[in-house]
């Protein structure tokens, strides 16, 4: 009997423990909210961190706002990823186009910085911002400020820090795949800190699989071919080069299976275009027909007969 009476102590000890380090993570506003709701803050929170509340932004592409229940969330954990590393540039491309919009929405504070946060590893990976194309792509560098730190921690240090002072357009946060530091715990935090100052951060991804996380949407981005600029009468100018396209696929939300869409981004107005399926078959062609190459020696049916050969002399 006194056996059991002890571990009903150590149980309780051990519950009350990890209940005031799970308040010790959540933000100060959140506290407050924990502390004034007699109902039982916890499923309320839980039901919360589910939904999407608070002010959305549209991205213009109807089919994908409906998706997101009206757009992309103000206030929360966005992740956008990629399989391969050579995806990464159209991964870029899309998370800087939500970034410029972001920069166009006059609920948003005028002249508030973005605040792009590149890890080293992901930055070796896929290169530096550079400030022509971001400018040509619509981006205003001069609202932008660039931090590389070199661990996942200090980029996670970064990011809950400038989450705590809400004075940011959005927040980007590039890494590299899935690091052991960075996993549930911390994108609850991003998020829950993200939902109190209202600030979307928009978690970048290079070649990461799908894992847990709080985000409330995860978009796996992949390049498309673009087919030609298009001219003021509706037709294509043909061998140019046209405005980027992203096949996205919507891998989390609360559709009952994962929807994709062929995006455009027009850089000049500032906003996405839906490619619609009877279009959409133009742009899965590759941009230039593929070379047929015979088979390796070691293949099916091996190699054609190279004919006559001619040893050459050795070397002294």
């Amino acid at each position: 009997m006194g056996q059991s009476t002890m571990t009903r102590e150590r149980l309780s000890a051990l519950r009350e423990t990890i209940s005031r380090l799970e308040n010790e993570n959540v933000p100060g506003l959140l506290k407050t909210a924990r502390k004034g709701n007699s109902a039982g803050f916890g499923l309320t929170a839980e039901k919360e961190e589910e939904g999407v509340s608070g002010p959305v932004l549209p991205l213009g592409v109807d089919a994908l706002d409906a998706v997101l229940q009206g757009g992309l969330p103000l206030g929360g954990l966005t992740e956008v990823r990629t399989v391969e590393t050579r995806d990464a540039g159209a991964a870029l491309g899309f998370v800087l186009a939500l970034a410029v919009l972001c920069q166009s929405d006059r609920r948003r504070q005028p002249g508030a910085p973005i605040l792009w946060i590149g890890q080293g590893m992901a930055a070796s990976e896929a290169g530096h911002p550079y400030g022509c194309g971001l400018e040509a792509y619509g981006l205003d560098t001069g609202c932008c400020i660039f931090s590389s730190p070199r661990t996942v921690l200090d980029a996670l240090w970064i990011a809950e820090a400038a989450l705590s002072v809400p004075v940011f357009t959005a927040i980007i946060l590039e890494v590299r795949g899935n690091p052991a530091h960075f996993g549930l715990n911390e994108s609850r935090r991003l998020h829950l800190r993200a939902r109190a100052g209202k600030v979307p951060i928009l978690l970048l991804r290079q070649a990461g699989g799908e894992e847990a996380s709080s985000a409330l949407f995860r978009f796996l981005v992949t390049p498309a071919r673009a087919t030609g600029r298009p001219l003021p009468d509706g037709s294509l100018l043909t061998g140019s080069i046209g405005n980027p396209v992203f096949r996205v696929t919507v891998e989390k939300s609360r559709a009952f299976a994962s929807l994709a869409f062929l995006m455009e981004w027009n850089s000049h107005a500032r906003r996405f275009r839906h490619i619609l399926p009877e279009t959409a078959a133009s742009y899965a062609e590759p941009a230039y027909p593929l070379a047929e190459f015979p088979a390796s020696a070691g293949g099916p049916g091996g190699a054609d007969e190279m004919g006559r050969v001619m040893a050459f002399q050795k070397a002294s």
